[in-house]
This record gives structure tokens, sequence and C-alpha cells, in this order.
């Protein structure tokens, strides 16, 4: 594709069907040669149609403009005779082209003949690790002006600023790099096949050592580094409160002085000099991040040991990696090193990766993740795998080169970045990770975290989930469907196939070997079946003529069927020993075998290791007798049976593990801070810290934000809602749907609508969608809207009129701060359903000790919960927003005031929907009106 003409175009249209009358409003054409921007074109086109009122609000284009533009009809010969002979660009040519040439064809004029290249598909490959492939995205983090998203002229040229950076940076990567990914880009999408050769062929024309970077087995990789740390560096703590400020001021242009967040860092530098334990609740507006960083890494300086942050989220550890851990360098003015450590099943075992390359079917998926792969490995620092933002097809790739095992062969052994980043934790003075991977290393025989001159657990309150969570054991049916198929398919070009044939070659008699192990997956398959069908169709008692789709039942309700569970672990049994004499057969012979060869064999056993350690699961679950430390429960949605069947093995008590954590800390003799937003309630202030094992001495301490940082806040209590209790679900969802469009419209939306119960939710949700009301809005449904939880927030902030509903996931960890948040809507006191089994367990727990199960445990976990989901509302001191409370149990029940008492010491206003309303309109009226005046005074 050397010395072409490539044409990047860039269309806004009134919808995305041009069969069903949607037209264009606006066409961008900009022209490269020779990586120069030569020309551009752009137009307002006339659809002759009224401009949808969500494609005005999106692209800023109103009827008025497009009024006097011409049709397209009239412009149709001149756009196609611009393109013939040139490369046709677009940022997903999927929608831009086909657009296009629906157009052409409309209008009777030539259609575009010619190679295309897709911005994302390239942009994918390329820069694999970004966060969205979005043109506003891309351009913020490739530094390409893009004044207004969503116009097709300012998108069309950041459009083509991108395939110049990505043409760029192919010319950046190694020779063996791009020759694997020639390879590879025939069975792309678009035309980019053409772009790597040309880089190749630059590349090769290079003097020797250009772009060189070691190899493994032929594959380019970076090697991770780091510097060298001066050890006991004398760094001293800042005594007095001016010093503090003066640090503060160096990382914070608006510095905003709170007394409280000086408090807890005097608590943390304490503990860690003195080896003392404290549990600290420093709630939102104190900065809570900062207060134990700081001090952190000056104890480290101090003693040349690192200080351990854990908190809960990945997410959460790289952004104090990222962005937190340089506000502290620069208040100190030193190089504090931090190093980010996970599970090793984090991390990428190119061992694993480089044998799948071995293996050439790959499907698209496949294909496409392994060319992100390859440019990755040219400049990842870690081997986090979690870097790359690949596809739902590629993250089950990505999960079969992740590292499973601690052996290593020696060549592997020098390249792995498990390995490395445990080396250089020990020359950092900061050791950031989550709370899964610190409770695991209690299981090592060697442990990771030795050595160290403090512990700080962030996001304390949710070391109880993942304490449960990292002793359960979970069977799902989708998962063991897909590593049966893996061995089981006797197709030509298959896994078994190819094995089988191995065996022929090298060891004969296969057939007999064919017959056994097809027998003993016969047998097994069908027990399997068997019992799908059983759990699928059990009438479970839970059920009591409720309706929604999720069922959750405990798995004593089938507890008839334990001599089948036993005889499908016989099955499996002997199926996986007649899986491991082919693998003993095969052994033998490796030495004979070419690379190709010892690839599928290295397959086969990966993948009956996968159904060894399932079997290992099956045994756990369903046929041991724990029944007093843990509760087992079935779990499935009626609309994708069986693929939604999962079956749980859950912990009842995690104080007892957590306490066992504790002793393995405390062999260290070093400082530990536990710290959270939500640490205690009223009247119960150590319930958090007894579910954490912490023992009773240990002190307990608030630090309060400012005063005033609430004070633009405000609760409102709808009062005539229907009692939650006394009405159906439906007509409850109704009075929910009602009081949300209400309120979204009193607004102008920015709200977020926090559920209990998916069920409740997506009913909610398809009822606001069939009314219409909110048309003009941008609605996002989590369990609905497809997408994580990260993206649906990117996508709420990215609308001004916009509403999230959330469960679960969205009362806590979301981060908001201005006026993309406007409100908060809490459709239900969240208490947990007395019908989930994991709770009933616990409630029995309590009774058999003599406690209350509503008191001691319901109330405080769904007090715990609001608390956090008011966190959600307001982030700084300059926020302002309404928490509207739709329940009325908090008003006429008698525990409705410790509600009330657990949240911040806001005004409380009790009012029908309608009063509160008209508050908000003209709240948000009064705002407007004051915008305009300001707007006449300059």
């Amino acid at each position: 594709m050397d010395n072409c003409t490539y044409a990047v175009v860039d269309l806004e249209t009134t919808g995305h069907s041009p069969a069903k009358g949607d037209r264009i409003i606006q066409i961008a054409i900009v022209f490269i040669e020779n990586e120069t921007i030569i020309k551009k074109y752009a137009r307002f086109v006339n659809p002759e149609r009224e401009i949808p009122v969500f494609i005005q609000q999106l692209t800023a284009i109103t009827d008025e403009e497009v009024k006097n533009a011409p049709r397209f009809e009239e412009i149709a010969t001149s756009i196609s005779e611009m393109l013939q002979g040139a490369v046709f660009v677009a940022h997903n040519t999927d929608f831009d082209l086909s657009f296009l040439q629906s157009e052409f064809k409309r209008c009777g004029v030539p259609q575009f003949i010619g190679k295309k290249v897709d911005t994302v598909e390239l942009s994918k490959i390329l820069f694999p690790t970004s966060h969205s492939y979005r043109l506003q995205d891309l351009s913020d983090e490739l530094g390409i002006a893009l004044p207004a998203a969503h116009r097709a002229d300012d998108d069309a040229e950041a459009t083509a600023h991108l395939l110049l950076a990505a043409l760029k940076k192919l010319r950046t990567l190694p020779e063996e790099t791009l020759n694997l990914l020639h390879r590879r880009s025939f069975s792309l999408r678009s035309d980019l096949s053409g772009l790597i050769y040309d880089a190749l062929k630059e590349v090769r024309k290079k003097s020797i050592g250009v772009n060189r970077l070691p190899l493994f087995r032929g594959i380019p990789y970076r090697q991770p580094n780091w510097e060298e740390t001066a050890e006991g560096r004398a760094v001293s703590y800042p005594i007095e409160t001016e010093e503090k400020i003066a640090l503060l001021k160096k990382a914070f242009l608006a510095y905003e002085h709170r007394e409280a967040q000086l408090s807890f860092m005097d608590t943390v530098f304490q503990s860690l000099t003195k080896s003392k334990e404290v549990v600290a609740e420093v709630p939102t507006g104190v900065g809570k991040t900062i207060g134990y960083l700081l001090p952190a890494a000056l104890h480290a300086l101090q003693t040349g040991k690192p200080v351990i942050i854990s908190t809960f989220t990945n997410h959460l550890v790289d952004r104090i990696m990222n962005d937190e851990l340089e506000k502290v360098r620069k208040m100190i003015g030193y190089r504090v090193n931090g190093t980010v450590l996970k599970g090793r099943e984090q991390y990428i075992s190119l061992g694993k990766f480089e044998e799948l390359l071995q293996i050439t079917d790959e499907s698209f998926d496949e294909t496409f993740t392994i060319m992100q792969i390859l440019v990755w490995l040219t400049e990842t620092k870690t081997g986090d795998v979690n870097e790359l933002n690949v596809s739902g097809g590629g993250q089950l790739f990505i999960d079969r080169i992740r590292k499973g095992s601690n052996y290593l062969k020696d060549d592997e052994r020098i390249v792995d970045y498990h390995l490395k980043m445990q080396e250089i934790s020990i020359h950092s003075h900061i050791i950031i990770t989550n709370h899964s991977m610190l409770l695991s290393d209690l299981n090592r025989e060697k442990r990771v975290f030795r050595s160290f001159s403090g512990i700080i657990l962030d996001e304390a309150h949710q070391f109880i989930h993942t304490a449960a969570r990292a002793n359960e054991t979970v069977f799902s049916y989708t998962t063991w469907k897909y590593v049966m198929g893996q061995i089981s398919s006797d197709t030509e070009g298959q896994l078994l196939y190819k094995i089988l044939q191995l065996h022929e070659r090298f060891c004969g008699n296969s057939r007999y070997i064919a017959h056994r192990l097809s027998s003993s997956f016969d047998r097994f398959s069908k027990q399997f079946d068997r019992i799908a069908t059983v759990l699928t169709t059990h009438k479970h008692s839970s059920a009591n003529g409720k309706s929604g789709n999720r069922i959750v039942f405990s798995l004593s309700e089938v507890e008839e069927e334990r001599r089948t569970f036993s005889l499908l672990s016989e099955a499996l049994s002997e199926h996986i020993t007649n899986a491991h004499s082919i693998s003993d057969d095969l052994a033998i012979h490796l030495n004979q075998m070419s690379e190709k060869e010892k690839a599928f064999v290295a397959e086969w056993n990966y993948w009956i290791r996968e159904l060894t350690i399932k079997a290992g699961e099956w045994v756990e679950i369903f046929l041991d007798n724990d029944n007093e430390n843990f509760t087992v429960y079935i779990e499935q949605d009626k609309r994708s049976l069986p693929g939604s069947l999962t079956v749980v093995k859950s912990p009842v008590d995690t104080s007892i593990l957590l306490k066992d954590f504790m002793e393995h800390i405390r062999e260290e003799s070093v400082g530990v801070i536990w710290t959270s937003g939500t640490m205690k309630i009223e009247q119960d202030e150590r319930f958090v810290v007894r579910q954490l094992g912490i023992d009773d001495e240990v002190p307990l301490l608030t630090f309060d934000a400012p005063k005033h940082f609430y004070s633009q806040s405000t609760i409102f209590i709808v009062e005539d809602m229907p009692s939650i209790q006394q009405v159906s679900q439906n007509d409850y969802i109704e009075a929910v749907a009602d009081a949300v469009v209400q309120t979204v419209i009193a607004t102008g939306g920015r709200l977020f609508v926090l559920f209990t119960s998916q069920d409740m939710l997506r009913k909610t949700y398809e009822l606001i969608m069939e009314s219409e009301l909110l048309d003009d809005y941008a609605l996002i449904a989590q369990g609905v809207s497809s997408g994580s939880r990260l993206k649906l927030l990117k996508s709420f902030r990215q609308f001004e009129k916009s509403v999230l509903f959330g469960t679960n996931s969205f009362w806590e960890g979301v981060d908001v701060p201005g006026e993309t948040l406007s409100a908060v809507i809490i459709v239900r006191l969240p208490f947990s359903s007395p019908e989930d089994v994991v709770f009933k367990a616990q409630a029995d727990r309590l009774t058999k000790l003599g406690k209350n199960s509503f008191t001691d445990l319901a109330l405080p976990e769904a007090i715990l919960r609001l608390r956090q989901g008011f966190g959600r509302l307001i982030r700084s001191s300059e926020d302002r927003g309404f928490f509207i409370i739709l329940d009325r149990r908090i008003e006429t029940k008698s525990y409705g005031k410790r509600f009330i008492d657990a949240l911040p010491n806001v005004p409380v206003k009790k009012l029908s929907l309608q009063h509160m309303v008209n508050e908000l309109e003209a709240c948000y009226n009064g705002e407007e009106l004051r915008g305009k005046l300001d707007g006449k005074e300059q």
C-alpha cells in the first residue's frame, strides 16, 4: 500500500438504518498521501426529515443547520469520484462504508470499489491496552485534538491523525513481531496486511539492532526492570501542621485544609513506627488515600523495607500505582518506587503462549487476540494480562495463557513476569496488591509477602467478602462443558483427533485406546447431563410462587441425588485415568516429536489437568459433608438453562479465616492499619471489626469529613409511596417507575437508581422504556445494557441526560464527582433477601448462638450498604446532590431511625412525590436561570 492515497471518512446520520429511511446529515473526508494530510472535504447534508432529538444532542447538529444544505443526491457523484482509487479509512468501516454504499446505490451512483482500513481494528491491535476504542477516548489517550466529538469534520481529522499515529507505531515494532503479525493479518476484516507489510519492509531496511528486543522462542518481549533505591534514606516525617500542609500543596494546586486528614496521617505513621494495630473509619471528604500513602512512603524510606498496601479491586490497585503514588513523589521530591503484585493467574505464561502459537487452527477471535498480545509483549513492563482490552472470545484465549503453575522450564524461568515482579517488589518502597492476593499468600509454601515494615488494608470492609470468595468453590455448567468440549471431539482437525494420530504413529494400538477413552467419556457425559437435568428441573421449596427468572436454592434439597453425584465422580475418575494413559504413552516419545507435535501434547496435558481440577471441585462441592462451616447453593436463570446453572460452596463465617490471616501478619511484628469509609454503625460500632476477626482491644478511630463537606446535599423520604410489604411487586414497580420518571424530568437526568434485585431493576427499566416518557435520555441498566461496570459508568458520564440503573456493585466503589451525578434514588432499603442461602446459613448460626439474626446481622449489613450508597453522591465539597429514599420502611418501622442516624448530618425532608418534584424543579430551574443571568452579565 506504498504511495497510495487514504481517504479518511466520517458520517453523521439520523440513525443506523438507511433501509428504514435514515439519512446522512454531515460527511467529511480527509485525504492523506505520503503520511501527510493534503486535502479536506466537509459538507452538511439535508436529510429531508427531522433529525431525532437524541442525534441533535449527540452531534449538536440541528434541523436549522442542515435546512439549506444540499441533498445527498446532489453531491453523491462528486463524493464517489473523490473516493475512487483511494484506500477507504473509517473508525468502524462496517458502519460508515456500508451506510455510504447504501446511499450510493439509492442515488444510482457507482459504489466504492477498493481496499478499506478500519481504524478500530487497527487500534485494537496496535494499542492493545487502551481502555476504550471510541474515537474520543483514543484521541484523549494519544493527544489527538478532537474539538467536537460526533461532528464529521472533527471526527474525520482525528481519525486521520489516529491512522498516522498507528502507522508510526507499526514502524517501531521489532521485525520478528511484524513477521508474526503479517502471517495472521490476512484473516482480518479490513485490509491491514498491506500496512503491516510496508512497515516490515521498512524495518528490514534499517540497520541491525534497531527495534531489537530479547526473544523467547522467537517471540520479542520487553523485560521488566526496576530502579535501585537508596536503602534507609533519612526522610523525616512532618511533625508540625504547617509542614504537612506545605507538602500537600506541592501535589494539590487547589489544596483544601482538612484537619482530619492530618490526624489520620499521624495515626498511620505512629502505628507503623510503633508496630501497632488500628482500625480507622475515614469517610469520603477526608483524603484517605494520600492520608495513608504519604506516611507509608516516608516509613518505608526510613526503614528500607516496603510497606504493603492492599485494596479491594485491581482497578483501585492500578489507580493508587498510577495516580496517587505520583502525588507522593511530588510532595517529598524523591523517587518512591512502587510495585503492583497480583496473583500468578494475572500474569502471562510465555511458555503456554508459545505452545498455542504452534497450533495453527485458530478462530478469528484467537488470531486477533494473538496479534494484540504480540504487540503488547513489546511494551508491557508487568506481564499482567488484565492490561489487555480484548473481546469476549479473546478472553477465553487469555484464560488459556494465564500462569497456572509455579513449575517452569529453565528458559521460562528467565522470562517469567510473575517471578520478576516478586523480585522487583523486594526493591520497592510500596507494594500495592489486592485483598485476594494477600489472602492467598496464606496457602503458599513460599510466601510472597515477607520482610515488610507495615501493612495498610484499604476498603477493609471488603476483606470480609474477599475472604468468603477466596474460600468458595464454584461449579459452572458452561465452564465444565467448555473443558469437556476441548478433549472430546475426534473430528478431523480437533485436538483429540490429532492426539490419537500421534498415538498411532508413535505408540500404535490407538484404536483400542480410542475406544476405551470414548466409552469412559460417554459414561461420564451422560451422567453429567442427567445431573444437570435434575438440578434445572427441581421444584425447589424456596420458590413460594414468586415470579422472577433468578432461582436460588440449597443443594440439601436434592440430597437424594447424592449417589448420582458419586457415580459421576467415579465415571470422571475413570475417564481421567484413560486420558492420562495417552499422556504417559506419548511422554516416552517427546524427543522424537517436532515442536508443533510437542505443542499438541502440551495442549492435551493442559486440558487433562483442567479436568482433574474440576474433578476435585466436584468432590468438594457435591460430596463433602462440612455443613457446619459451609453452605452449598444452586443458582440459575430460567431464561438460559442449563447454561446459567451454577453451584457454589461458600463459607458461613469468615472471621475464623481472617484470624488465621492476622496470625500470619503478626509474625512480622509490624504496624497494621485497617481503613475504610464505612467501618462502624451506630449502636454496634464493632460489627465490621468482629466480622474481620479483629481483637476487641484494637482501637477503632473515626476521622470525620469537614462539616461543610455535605452542606449541599439533602435527603428526601418520599412518604406517599406504597408500602413495599402491602402491595404486589408489580404495583410497587409501577410506583417506582413513576417516581423515577418524574425525578429524572425534574433534574434533567444524571441519576443513579439503585436496586437490591436484578429482577426488579429489569422490570422497572422495561416499564420505563415501554412508556417512552424518557426517550430523550440515555437509560443504562446493569445486566441489561451490555458491558462491564466500568463501561456502563463511562457511558453514563458521556451523556449529559443519562440515568443509570444499578444493583449491588454500584452501591460502592464508584466515583462520579461533580455535576455528572445529581441524585441517587434508593428503591429499597438494602436488606439481604431472607431467602438468600448464605444469609440463611449465617442467620441459623447466630440463632444457635442465642443471637437475633435481624438485629445482629441483617440490619447492620443493610445500614452499611445504605451508607455506601450515600457515598456515591458527594465526592467533593463542591458537589451538590439529592439522596432520595422510596422505601417507606425507613419512616414506618422502628429501625428506620437507625438508617437515618447512620447517614451524614444533612437535612432530611419527608414529603410527597409531587412536593419533592416541585422542590427539584425549583432548584434546577433556579440554577438554569442563574446561568442565563450570568451569561448576560458577561
